[in-house]
C-alpha cells in the first residue's frame, strides 16, 4: 500500500479522466490520496473530490503565490470538514520575487504573516502543516521553530533536500518525497536522502507536476508514485515493500487516517 500525501487531484487537468487517473493508481496498490489546499479557487472541487471518494481526502491552505488571497477563504468551515487532514500547503517561496530590495522584503514579511497566520489555525485544529518552502529554508525553518510549529508538527513537502531543514524531524516534521528523487540531477537529494529518518519519510507525487522518470515531460498522476518507492528502495537497499509499509505507516500517522 502506497499513500500520495500530495496530488492536485482538483487541477483541471484530471477532469476529464479523474477516475480512470484514481483507478490505475488503486490497481498499483495506491489506497490513500491527499489533495493539499493551494487557493479559494479549487477548495470547493478538492472537497467534492473527497466526499465521492472514500480514500480521498484534502487539506485547506493558501500557496505562498497566492497569499493576496488568504482573506477570501473560510478556513473555518474547511477545516471542521470530516475529510480535512492538514493545513497547508502553506509556507515561504521566495523563488518569484519581484521588484526593488525594498517590494521583495515587503512580499517576504507578507508572505510570513500569513505562514504564521495558517501554523495558528492548524494549532487550533490540531492538524498537522503542509509546508511549502523553495528558496527560504532559513526563514521557514525559523518561522517554524518560533511559532512552536511542532506542536502539530506537518510535512516538507517536495523536500528541496537542504540539510538544514533536517533536524527538523526532532521537530515532528517528515519529509515529503516525489518524482524529483529520479531525475539525473537529483544528486543532493540522493545524497541526502539516507540521512532522513525513516520514520520520517513520505510519498508524494505533487501531480500534475514533476513527473518521475521515465515519465518526465507527460502529466503526473498517483500511479507514478510507484517509480518513487522503487527509487527509495534501490538507494536505501531497503526491499521495495518495507518502503511501502514504513511509508504508508508514517502518513497514516501524521494525517490521522485510516
Amino acid at each position: 500500500m502506497i499513500v500520495d500525501t500530495h496530488v492536485h487531484l482538483d487541477d483541471e487537468r484530471y477532469r476529464d479522466d479523474l477516475n480512470e487517473v484514481l483507478n490505475r493508481a488503486r490497481k498499483a496498490g495506491v489506497e490513500r490520496f491527499i489533495i493539499p489546499g493551494a487557493d479559494a479557487k479549487t477548495i470547493d472541487r478538492a472537497v467534492e473530490i473527497s466526499e465521492e471518494n472514500d480514500d480521498v481526502y484534502f487539506a485547506v491552505g493558501i500557496h505562498p503565490y497566492d497569499m493576496d488571497g488568504f482573506g477570501a477563504l473560510d478556513f473555518d468551515m474547511y477545516a471542521k470538514h470530516k475529510k480535512c487532514v492538514a493545513i497547508g500547503e502553506c509556507g515561504l517561496d521566495y523563488y518569484r520575487l519581484e521588484g526593488t530590495d525594498e517590494e521583495k522584503d515587503a512580499q517576504k514579511a507578507r508572505q510570513k504573516e500569513v505562514f504564521i497566520a495558517q501554523i495558528e489555525l492548524a494549532k487550533k485544529y490540531k492538524k498537522p502543516l503542509i509546508v511549502h518552502i523553495r528558496n527560504a529554508s532559513r526563514d521557514s525553518k525559523q518561522v517554524l521553530l518560533d511559532n512552536n510549529a511542532k506542536e502539530v508538527g506537518g510535512v516538507l513537502h517536495c523536500y528541496n533536500a537542504d540539510e538544514e531543514l533536517l533536524s527538523l524531524a526532532n521537530e515532528n516534521f517528515y519529509f515529503g518525497i516525489g518524482g524529483v528523487l529520479t531525475f539525473k540531477n537529483a544528486r543532493k537529494l540522493v545524497n541526502v536522502l539516507p540521512k532522513i529518518p525513516q520514520d520520517k519519510l513520505l510519498i508524494e507525487t505533487d501531480g500534475p507536476y514533476l513527473t518521475p522518470m521515465p515519465h518526465r515531460g507527460e502529466r503526473n498522476e498517483p500511479l507514478y508514485t510507484t517509480f518513487v518507492t522503487q527509487k527509495i528502495s534501490e538507494l536505501l537497499e531497503i526491499p521495495l515493500d518495507n518502503i511501502d509499509q514504513i511509508t504508508t505507516n508514517n502518513a497514516l500517522k501524521l494525517f490521522n487516517i485510516s
